[in-house]
């Protein structure tokens, strides 16, 4: 065989036919319906109560349409954005709970301790929920305390640049509110103080045993 030959050979060889793409772009697609599919029509059951049948409703306050996490410009402590960790694309999809507040007082600390609380009584489903937190401000009290009370909470910042846009209903600087954000990078519910513990915690139960992913 000439090299010519030879060289005609291997561009078919590497050629990826039309069919071949469209095998590719099904087998994509398949993949994702499997992986994400139960998610998205479990929401969708969640939150219309659709084929349910204990007619369950949501405790929280729920955040209609839901608001994607970039819209807030927050970084993680490694200073990446934060919604970076979210979407189809994760190693490792997430939900999180993130409490947000201005001046971090005894109403907002009451938020840290809650979720806190709420992470650990899930149990075996602990680590499919991660939790956060940006503060405007803390006292020194909460400060020297973070470590040993909170060290499992990632403190989160607000992109140098970035102006935050919070979902609708929520205001910080106003009232703390613990954030509800789903493994696609979306916030979909919201808690304050006027939820118990117990509130959030049938909530995530709820969702987790629904969700295939996170």
């Amino acid at each position: 065989m000439t090299t010519a030959e030879k060289m005609h050979q291997n561009d078919q060889e590497d050629a990826v036919s039309p069919e071949k793409v469209r095998r590719g772009r099904r087998t994509a697609l398949l993949l994702f319906a499997i992986g994400f599919g139960p998610m998205i029509f479990a929401t969708i059951m969640y939150y219309t109560g659709w084929l349910n049948p204990t007619g369950h409703s949501n405790n929280g306050e729920l955040i209609q349409p839901p608001a994607p996490l970039a819209q807030m410009q927050l970084e993680g402590a490694n200073g990446k954005p934060l919604a970076d960790r979210f979407g189809p694309e994760a190693v490792d999809p997430e939900w999180m709970m993130v409490v947000v507040s201005g001046d971090c007082a005894a109403d907002c600390e009451e938020l840290l301790y809650r979720a806190r609380q709420v992470n650990i009584a899930l149990g075996k489903n602990a680590n499919r929920v991660n939790r956060a937190a940006w503060l405007g401000s803390v006292s020194e009290d909460l400060a020297a305390r973070w470590d040993d009370e909170y060290r499992s909470m990632e403190r989160l910042s607000i992109s140098g640049n970035g102006s935050p846009q919070w979902p609708t209903g929520i205001s910080p600087e106003q009232e703390p509110r613990i954030l509800l954000v789903d493994p696609f990078g979306n916030v979909i519910m919201h808690y304050g103080s006027e939820h118990t513990g117990k509130d959030m915690l049938k909530d995530l139960k709820h969702l987790l045993k629904l969700s295939q992913i996170g």
